[in-house]
């Protein structure tokens, strides 16, 4: 009995040493006819496209795009060809056999293409997406981190890089106390754009609905171009916006150190030049506060400052100081040339709703 089983073995063992002894046999005749023939089927290519056949191709692809598969005749060999067109044929075949066994699945619930930067891809199999997103059939994905989302102006404006802004400003701002819950609020931001990008240069953020009427909630110019007036721009840029609303504004409170120094220049400024610009008699604040979208408190207090406001016989009185503003024009002759100055003409903007 063991005599038959050691006799067993070594047949088991011959018969392993035959097989691999086949693996590494020189190609048979009939492999080498087969060799043969395909390369002889390859070299029956036509030669290049005539200018009516690329005349033909460009048509198709015009009329058609990527509807259509593209007119592959004469690209390659035919043998080539009919290769291609058994492994699509297999493929299909593959394909619907996963359908049928329920692994793609084709319902209400596919999401059937997704924009993906400048690219919009089909998409092949199922994917288990939070059901709000699935039914859409389309999905608008950022393709830096990948964050998908339901519309085209979502992922222009989506939170990531505006959680990522917050935490950004509190390595330079005191009393930023937001960083994640961003949705409230809109974003604008500053940037030098060169031909490596666009660069941040700074933001601010305001409440989309300020009962307050704040227009700034937070403000930052990054430390790189602090300065050079670009804080000032994106003042004027916040009042600008508030006179399209047709409402006064004012930055959220309490200002930084650096904050509070640039709204007071920033004030003292739009002031100033209103005054050298009135012919009138009498000065209002209401209409100060009009014209300039700022908060009358701000012009208050900045008219105090500036030693321009006095309380006589029960009443307020603007004081219009010559020498102030004299003074004011010859710095501002002096920097005409480096000034930052915005063209409100150019801005093409409608107020958010709601807003």
């Amino acid at each position: 009995r063991d005599k038959q089983l050691e006799e067993r073995l070594l047949a088991h063992r011959q018969d392993d040493n035959n097989r691999h002894v086949t693996r590494h046999q020189a190609p048979t005749e009939r492999q080498l006819r087969y060799k043969e023939k395909v390369a002889e089927l390859r070299k029956k290519r036509n030669s290049g496209l005539s200018k009516e056949q690329k005349e033909k191709y460009m048509e198709h692809r015009q009329t058609y795009g990527n509807t259509r598969e593209p007119l592959l005749e004469n690209l390659t060999s035919e043998y080539d060809l009919e290769l291609f067109r058994r492994a699509q044929a297999r493929a299909s075949e593959d394909l619907e056999k996963l359908r049928l066994q329920g692994q793609i699945t084709e319902g209400s619930n596919m999401i059937k293409t997704i924009a993906f930067g400048r690219y919009e891809l089909d998409t092949w199999y199922h994917s288990p997406y939070p059901e709000e997103y699935a039914r859409l059939g389309r999905l608008y994905m950022c393709e830096f981190c990948l964050k998908y989302m339901k519309s085209q102006t979502i992922l222009r404006r989506h939170m990531i890089y505006c959680q990522n802004l917050c935490l950004l400003a509190k390595l330079f701002l005191d009393h930023k106390t937001l960083y994640y819950d961003v949705e409230p609020f809109l974003f604008y931001v500053m940037t030098e754009a060169d031909n490596t990008g666009c660069h941040l240069i700074g933001y601010f953020s305001k409440e989309k609905n300020s009962f307050l009427n704040y227009n700034v909630s937070c403000i930052l110019t990054m430390p790189q171009y602090m300065r050079q007036g670009y804080g000032k721009m994106l003042i004027d840029f916040s009042y600008l916006l508030s006179k399209v609303e047709e409402k006064v504004g004012s930055p959220e409170r309490p200002l930084s150190d650096l904050g509070l120094i640039s709204y007071r220049s920033y004030w003292k400024e739009v002031l100033l030049r209103y005054l050298h610009n009135f012919q009138g008699k009498e000065i209002s604040i209401k209409e100060i506060s009009q014209e300039t979208a700022v908060n009358p408190v701000d012009i208050v207090s900045t008219l105090q400052a500036l030693q321009m406001l006095k309380y006589w016989k029960g009443k307020h009185l603007v004081l219009k100081r010559q020498d102030l503003i004299d003074e004011w024009m010859a710095k501002e002759a002096k920097r005409s040339n480096s000034n930052k100055t915005m063209d409100p003409s150019c801005l093409k903007w409608t107020p958010p709703k709601g807003t």
